[in-house]
């Protein structure tokens, strides 16, 4: 889903981890598209289509929300895109958290 999404609006992921309690999305988005934006686009379009899908859903979740209004950002200006791209595909920031 979140790569539809980011299709549709010419966002290329470039890296993707799912985890039960968390999402790591190494996305492209454009200079002009505030990180807040792109964040709200994310977060509001999966909810929904999730909801529409799944209606019963909603009400099995603490306040009716599936996402926290947080979230971390991180932008690739000393590190190489590769660099982060394997830190979201290898398991091991995962473990470590447990």
């Amino acid at each position: 889903m979140l790569d539809a999404i980011c299709m549709e609006r010419g966002w290329p992921v470039i890296s993707k981890e799912i985890q039960p309690d968390h999402i790591h999305l190494f996305v492209s988005i454009p200079p002009a598209i505030a990180v807040a934006d792109a964040v709200k686009v994310l977060k509001g379009v999966t909810a929904r289509r999730l909801f529409q899908m799944f209606p019963a859903l909603k009400k099995r979740l603490w306040g009716g929300h599936l996402w926290s209004p947080s979230y971390y950002v991180g932008t690739a200006g000393n590190v190489s895109a590769e660099t982060i791209r394997r830190y979201i595909e290898r398991s091991e920031h995962v473990t470590k958290r447990r």
